[in-house]
């Protein structure tokens, strides 16, 4: 996966001398939904998807968030304060063609806009999107591996005509980044690498509380470091790298069942090769912290993030590396929403400090 927005993460003023995702998103910490507490169940929508959460929301503007996965197009409303109180789903259909998809999409996202206005009171203002890749800056064009009826498709402009709203996009595992430093298990945390292990592999870096862009938006992609030499071609052209061996695409190829059904081998086996890789980070950029969410690495559960620990110990002996925990995303399938919603904060906040800049 390859690709990213420019919309850097800029700090707003912190207190704390290592600010941390919160203070990067211009969002009040005290005020944040507890990531801990799981949201009451609310009525069935439509679409056989459940509110995200029963909490009321504070004020009337909304996100609209959207995730796009190989699998699963979502949409769900975001307050500001990072409560999804709403959301739809529906599944990927590859036989159906770019335009096809595109409208099943858009009845999502339309089924949710409605129910802003209608059922929740609220106005949305902003789209935020969390999308595999590769796509270019800003989800202007998308390219998703697991979504081949997509190739260089329009997204934004797209997105910009049905809703009429700004839209704001990144990839999956950067998106989850924002949303785990915000409100999951790097809450309060400066410095940590996420990581989604799905049908493809990607990562987000956050440093001194900045998710990190690099020269052309693509720091972190931790699913083309190699963990196996002279070991399977993956889709760059190299061998060896993490999503060549321990994606849910590469784990279906080399074993001819689906990553829903793994052997307690490949289980571990994963594990060990994410585990890998984190070390190699944690050990260039001194980081201590790895928060691993994504279908394959959650499903597999505690095998795989035992084996993730022990290859993570293994490889991280230096004096500032020594002790660096993985630990699974704790806002679960909430997470790629409100990771989306927190791309479209901060896009909104970052265009409006930038009009209230002196030319």
């Amino acid at each position: 996966m390859t690709g990213t927005t420019g919309e850097g993460a800029e700090m707003a003023g912190s207190s704390a001398d290592r600010p941390d995702v919160a203070a990067a998103l211009g969002a009040d910490p005290s005020a944040a939904a507890a990531p801990d507490r799981p949201a009451a169940p609310g009525p069935e929508l439509a679409t056989g998807a459940r509110s995200a959460s029963s909490a009321p929301a504070v004020g009337r503007d909304v996100i609209v968030a959207i995730e796009i996965t190989g699998t699963r197009l979502s949409a769900g409303l975001m307050t500001m304060k990072g409560e999804l109180i709403d959301r739809a789903d529906a599944d990927v259909d590859h036989a159906r063609t770019a335009g096809d998809l595109f409208e099943t999409l858009t009845e999502v996202v339309r089924q949710m806009t409605d129910r802003a206005a209608d059922h929740h009171q609220l106005r949305p203002v902003v789209l935020g999107v969390s999308c595999a890749g590769p796509l270019e800056p800003n989800v202007e064009t998308v390219s998703p591996v697991s979504v081949p009826a997509w190739r260089g498709f329009p997204l934004r402009a797209r997105l910009q005509a049905i809703t009429g709203l700004p839209v704001y996009g990144d990839l999956d595992a950067r998106s989850l980044a924002l949303a785990e430093g915000w409100l999951g298990a790097a809450q309060g945390r400066s410095n940590f690498l996420a990581v989604v292990v799905s049908s493809g592999v990607g990562g987000g870096i956050v440093l001194n509380g900045q998710l990190l862009d690099g020269g052309t938006g693509n720091a972190g992609h931790i699913g083309h470091m190699v963990v196996e030499p002279n070991g399977r071609r993956c889709t760059c052209g190299s061998r060896g790298c993490l999503e060549a061996e321990a994606s849910g695409r590469a784990i279906e190829a080399i074993t001819g069942r689906s990553p829903t059904e793994p052997s307690y081998e490949i289980m571990q086996r994963t594990g060990t090769l994410v585990g890998r890789a984190v070390a190699s980070v944690c050990n260039v950029l001194d980081l201590d912290l790895a928060v691993v969410g994504g279908p394959v690495a959650l499903g597999f559960g505690a095998t795989f993030f035992n084996s993730a620990q022990a290859a993570l110990d293994q490889h991280s002996r230096l004096d500032f590396s020594r002790g660096a925990r993985i630990t699974p995303a704790r806002l679960g399938d909430r997470g790629p929403l409100v990771g989306a919603g927190a791309v479209g904060l901060r896009g909104l906040r970052r265009s409006a400090r930038l009009a209230r800049s002196p030319r």
